[in-house]
């Protein structure tokens, strides 16, 4: 059976996502943050999916409204955010940088927004953009879009650790 998931109310996108984020811990929603103004920059004419599932508040970047076009993705839990590239198992990498041994997608773990600037990685980015079946808009700016919000969801913070 199916996790209980239900569309977001339509109230204010940047608001909703706001509020995803707070769900973390600080220095968690200040990578996220980052994270996300970095990829926005990169890709200012992609929609950016929003989804705060289960396991993961993800927001995936796609030219279209589809999350079957999508490309990349930021995915963010407890124990880390990661840059996810949806079709990864078909992308060239000769640094040996992306993880996950799926079918389809791999990722990179981050510690830091300014790991999307070095050359192998915006590399990769590159190569999943070439790849990507349909292109991205060439003039325009992308929307947000909330697609999904779960009813229920594993905790967003770190558990504290006694000393």
């Amino acid at each position: 059976m199916r996790a209980a998931s239900r569309r977001a109310p339509d109230d204010n996108p940047q608001t909703q996502v706001a509020s995803f984020i707070a769900k973390f811990g600080e220095k968690d929603q200040q990578l996220i943050r980052a994270v996300r103004r970095a990829v926005r920059k990169r890709l200012p004419t992609a929609n950016e999916l929003v989804y705060d599932n289960y396991n993961f508040f993800v927001i995936g970047y796609s030219p279209t409204e589809r999350p079957s076009d999508a490309m990349i993705s930021i995915a963010a839990r407890a124990n880390g955010i990661g840059l996810c590239f949806i079709h990864g198992a078909r992308l060239p990498d000769p640094e040996r940088l992306l993880q996950g041994s799926g079918n389809q997608t791999r990722f990179i773990r981050l510690q830091s927004a300014s790991e999307l600037a070095r050359p192998e990685v915006e590399a990769l980015v590159a190569a999943a953009i070439k790849q990507a079946k349909t292109p991205l808009p060439t003039t325009g700016r992308g929307r947000l879009i909330v697609r999904s919000v779960s009813a229920k969801q594993r905790p967003r913070r770190k558990p504290a650790t006694q000393d």
